[in-house]
């Protein structure tokens, strides 16, 4: 909340003064929550070019499905050849 009130107080002063020209300065909360975006869809890349590979995990995740597969042929549902 501070930091949205800061923004607005920014973006007023801007308004008021014309150190930005005018038709720059009412475009600056749509450039604002662009770039809010872009810097979203930044940390989800980085996030997902860092994702760790948990080998261990992958394969106790293998021993549940066949687990499971084997469960459902027990109980007559056809699993498929995999």
């Amino acid at each position: 909340m501070v930091l949205l009130v800061a923004i607005s107080a920014c973006w007023i002063g801007l308004l008021q003064t014309s150190i930005i020209p005018r038709s720059h300065t009412w475009l600056l909360p749509i450039y604002f929550i662009i770039s809010l975006g872009c810097y979203g869809l930044l940390m989800v890349g980085v996030g997902l070019m860092n994702f760790p590979t948990c080998p261990q995990e992958a394969l106790l995740l293998h021993q549940d499905i066949d687990e499971a597969k084997e469960f459902l042929k027990r109980r007559g549902v056809d699993v498929g050849s995999d």
